[in-house]
């Protein structure tokens, strides 16, 4: 079963390793309003592991994660201020 996540923020780290699309994330996600959720697109392998890791220390919401062969997308709700 597919889920749908809306969302108007996408950032796409495709090609980029640690520590480089945590510090995208946290950059995009400054910017959002409290609530808004931003999804992003990786293929760095431990990708997965740090966006969630850094969203729960970030005091966010992962809603949604899936994987397409080496692509991850990570849905991310800002909660934090």
């Amino acid at each position: 079963m597919s889920v749908k996540v809306e969302t108007e923020h996408v950032l796409d780290t495709l090609g980029m390793f640690c520590p480089i699309p945590i510090a995208y994330t946290k950059r995009e996600m400054d910017q959002l309003d409290k609530g808004e959720i931003l999804e992003v697109l990786a293929d760095d392998p431990a990708a997965l592991d740090d966006l969630t890791d850094w969203a729960r220390r970030a005091g966010h919401e992962v809603v949604h994660w899936d994987r397409a062969g080496d692509e991850v997308h990570v849905f991310i709700r800002k909660l934090a201020t």
